[in-house]
């Protein structure tokens, strides 16, 4: 079983964790640990999830700070740079 803590560290965060910071996603921080463990589910299982997709994923999850838009960008960004990343081909090894 994966933790919130298991996804990176303080300096090197997961993409998805990552992603929760650049959009400032985090409020009170009760509900973010169960936010960014539900995203991740859906970056795992659903990377191409459109925004219909991720709200219903998303809907179990309460934030009570009101900052799902910011939650809601938070995952579209990791799920962007996580594309990106698999569109980039692994750099050729050295000969």
């Amino acid at each position: 079983m994966t933790t919130v803590e298991g996804l990176g560290t303080a300096e090197i965060p997961s993409p998805m964790q990552q992603a929760f910071i650049d959009e400032q996603a985090a409020q009170c921080g009760y509900c973010i640990a169960g936010m960014i463990m539900r995203a991740q589910a859906l970056l795992e299982t659903r990377p191409n999830a459109g925004d219909a997709e991720i709200r219903a994923h998303m809907e179990p999850n309460l934030c009570r700070c009101g900052t799902h838009a910011r939650i809601l960008r938070a995952i579209k960004h990791a799920l962007a740079a996580a594309a990106t990343a698999e569109a980039v081909p692994p750099a050729k090894a050295a000969r």
